[in-house]
């Protein structure tokens, strides 16, 4: 019996092709870390990686779902995996990302939130919201009115020459990207509830398909800096750690967001 079909009981990764070895790592480890707290059969990292290292010629993603087979009862067990492999065009938004508040809140200490599943419907209100009144994605917020992530991106702020992501604790996912962002430059873990939004000077959305792109919060006065994400590109890519420099010496050449303004194209 299909069990991520009829209840949600189900993974995935999302990866841009062509990848690097470190970054199919980090996908793998969680996709099996996941995997081991849902009791989900999960393949061997070489079964994961011949899956994985597809042929392209144009920018492209993959999507690869980890499918629960197994008893129909739903307090039942998962026997067996199944695999769905989705292979797109990648077609990148435009910078800045447009972003709202999501009038949908999350409690932190959800355990999904933490894991990449297939049971998504949450996901899909907030990118829907958000889209509908003319934004790229919504900030989920938690019971404590403390930032957490947009839909299918973590958050990175900027203050200084330091740079902040919202807590685990507070409810989100571990992205790929921002844990590999971790092992290059020093990242602030900290509860960041939305009243203290003004204190950064800048903020930027970080996944594994558009890296780090800028973004501009509805009714918040952040700079807008494109400059910056692309120094977290470039360490993402090479690794290398250049200087720098503090955000109050950097120029934005956007402006605030209104209500309704016109989104991105979604990734």
């Amino acid at each position: 019996m299909n069990r991520t079909l009829l209840y949600g009981e189900g993974l995935f990764e999302t990866i841009k092709l062509p990848s690097t070895e470190e970054r199919l790592k980090l996908h793998y480890e969680r996709l099996k870390s996941s995997a081991e707290f849902l009791g989900i059969p999960y393949p061997s990292y070489e079964e994961f990686i011949k899956d994985c290292l597809l042929p392209v010629e144009e920018p492209t993603y993959l999507k690869f779902c980890l499918l629960s087979e197994g008893d129909d009862y739903y307090g039942g067990s998962s026997k067996t995996y199944q695999k769905l492999i989705i292979k797109k065009r990648l077609n990148l938004p435009k910078a800045p990302l447009f972003l709202k508040l999501s009038p949908y809140r999350r409690h932190s200490k959800d355990p999904l939130c933490k894991h990449k599943t297939t049971s998504y419907l949450f996901n899909v209100l907030v990118k829907k919201d958000a889209l509908r009144n003319g934004f790229y994605d919504g900030i989920v917020i938690n019971e404590r009115e403390e930032v957490c992530e947009t839909s299918s991106a973590n958050l990175l702020f900027l203050k200084g020459s330091k740079f902040y992501t919202p807590a685990v604790e507070c409810g989100r996912l571990e992205g790929t990207t921002l844990r590999l962002l971790k092992t290059r430059i020093e990242i602030q873990e900290e509860r960041i509830r939305v009243d203290r939004l003004e204190d950064f000077e800048g903020v930027f959305l970080l996944n594994a398909l558009i890296d780090c792109m800028p973004a501009q919060i509805n009714g918040i006065n952040l700079k807008v800096l494109p400059e910056v994400a692309e120094y977290v590109v470039k360490i993402l890519k090479a690794g290398g750690v250049a200087e720098l420099a503090d955000a109050g010496d950097l120029k934005s050449p956007g402006e605030t967001p209104r209500e309704g303004s016109s989104p991105s194209t979604p990734t």
